[in-house]
């Protein structure tokens, strides 16, 4: 399971939309989305209840506390939301640690409520665990000893979105009641991206926002774009563009694996990245994804020795060979900047057809003149690691 954040506005228009069709509760909720291209003329014509109800306006960064922070104005008029919005768009902030700008909110009309209430949902191994505190709101934390078991129909109804949308978390801190019916006040959801081939219809344009704080690179950007094009898995992520150590490692168990691993052996602060293929992806898709890898690694040569690790587990059915056909081209063509990065390449795989795979490493090394280790699934990957942080400790 993959779990990913999305923004209260499509976790509200998600549990809108379908416990009306799973459990047959009309849930009076509205809300609106406003970034730096919303048009506030347009929007009001498109949602005539925002000229006609007072209002409550906060980000939809998918970061909480937003109350405590003075992001969140309440029992406004359209004209004060477009004012607040405009004051704070594209500022950064501070949360958590991490200074970024808000450029997302949500805005919903403005609900008087005395009574609050808590639901989560979260999905476990071998099942999901449903939480209901009459005690919600910012202070959630101080009353764990009230939370219970789930009830009524309108936690029931709740729970057949949950699964039947496949997501992986969802809390509504607080919920209230309008008119005697449940309203959802603030909502946070996450889904299991696995699960969008089969819900493709359902999530509708549902969008799944960087965690707060994150912005891509545009290699990073790049690699991503070139990942949502595919069946296959294609991650990479910038830790330390001056790092000494670089992975390329098929399989996402694996690539954890290198890259814990060289942290426990003292050497986080010099892993440049985390990267991660799988889902085997055809040659050209990992040409393109290797000459990014590459190019970062390489990058500002300083004179000193640096390791590019071509890993990976032993392959279930990626075919070694194919994937290293397309590593292979992209190192040819940037057989310079491997030299002048004094490069040293650790390359370490098995698999089907990975013999053939192994063999054109080799001959790639004697090629192009660069020192470039191969080793089957005889080699053990914690041992890989350590090889390649002792060629750079050489020299430090």
């Amino acid at each position: 399971m993959a779990r990913k954040k999305i923004r209260e506005y499509d976790s509200k228009r998600l549990l809108k939309q379908h416990l009306k069709r799973l459990a047959g509760i009309d849930l009076q909720i509205n809300s609106a989305q406003v970034t730096e291209s919303t048009d506030f003329t347009e929007l009001a014509n498109e949602l005539p209840w925002l000229s006609s109800t007072r209002l409550v306006v906060k980000p939809d960064m998918l970061f909480g506390k937003r109350g405590k922070s003075g992001l969140v104005a309440l029992n406004l008029d359209m004209a004060q939301v477009a004012e607040f919005v405009k004051q704070r768009l594209g500022k950064e902030v501070e949360m958590g640690g991490c200074k970024a700008p808000i450029t997302t909110f949500i805005v919903e009309p403005f609900m008087p409520h005395d009574q609050e209430f808590y639901l989560s949902i979260v999905s476990e191994r071998l099942g999901s665990t449903v939480s209901f505190s009459e005690c919600g709101g910012i202070e959630i934390e101080e009353n764990w000893d009230k939370v219970r078991d789930k009830i009524g129909d309108f936690i029931k109804g709740v729970i057949s979105v949950f699964q039947d949308l496949d997501f992986s978390f969802l809390e509504m801190n607080p919920f209230t009641l309008v008119d005697g019916e449940p309203y959802p006040l603030d909502m946070r959801g996450e889904l299991d991206d696995t699960a969008a081939f089969k819900n493709f219809n359902k999530w509708g344009s549902v969008e799944f926002p960087l965690p707060f704080g994150r912005v891509l690179s545009p290699t990073e950007t790049f690699i991503h774009s070139l990942d949502e094009k595919t069946s296959a898995s294609l991650k990479f992520t910038v830790l330390n563009p001056k790092g000494r150590i670089w992975t390329m490692v098929a399989g996402g168990g694996a690539s954890v694996i290198y890259a814990d691993t060289v942290g426990d052996l003292g050497y986080a602060s010099e892993l440049g990245n985390y990267a991660e293929y799988s889902g085997a992806p055809n040659e050209e898709e990992v040409l393109q994804y290797a000459r990014v890898v590459v190019d970062c690694a390489t990058a500002d040569p300083d004179g000193r020795k640096r390791a590019l690790i071509i890993g990976g587990g032993i392959a279930n059915f990626t075919d070694v060979a194919a994937t290293f056909s397309g590593i292979i081209r992209a190192l040819r063509e940037k057989e310079s900047k491997l030299k002048a990065a004094r490069m040293h390449i650790f390359v370490r795989r098995g698999g089907p057809n990975y013999q053939t795979g192994l063999a054109k490493m080799r001959a790639l090394g004697e090629e192009l003149g660069v020192p470039l280790e191969v080793y089957g699934p005889e080699a053990t990957m914690t041992g890989i690691c350590k090889q390649a942080i002792e060629c750079i400790v050489d020299e430090a």
